[in-house]
């Protein structure tokens, strides 16, 4: 995106002016919005990586093709307990966390 003076805004410029700085209401909300969009993306990536169908990796874990189609497509956040059962066993991955502070 563009400013008046012909300089590039940057992507933390850009949510800092339209959701406010880190810590408010707003941002916090599209930070974890964001968050639960990769969750879904990168199971998405990994499952078509395996050659797995949803209904494929669904009846791997126990569970039903449309909760990993709703999980894919970001409109059910994913319990911690449940995406490391579909990681591990549906994708036969591991899965790692961090905390950054």
């Amino acid at each position: 995106m563009k400013t008046k003076n012909n300089t590039l805004t940057t992507l933390e410029q850009f949510k800092s002016k339209h959701y406010g700085e880190r810590g408010s209401a707003k941002r916090e909300e599209l930070e974890a919005g964001y968050e639960n969009f990769k969750i879904g993306a990168l199971l998405h990536e990994a499952r078509l990586e395996k050659g797995l169908t949803q209904e494929q990796l669904a009846e791997k874990v126990g569970t039903t093709k449309s909760y990993i189609s709703k999980i894919e497509n970001n409109i059910k956040e994913v319990r911690l307990s449940t995406l490391q059962k579909i990681v591990e066993r549906g994708l036969d991955g591991h899965l790692e966390l961090s905390i950054k502070l």
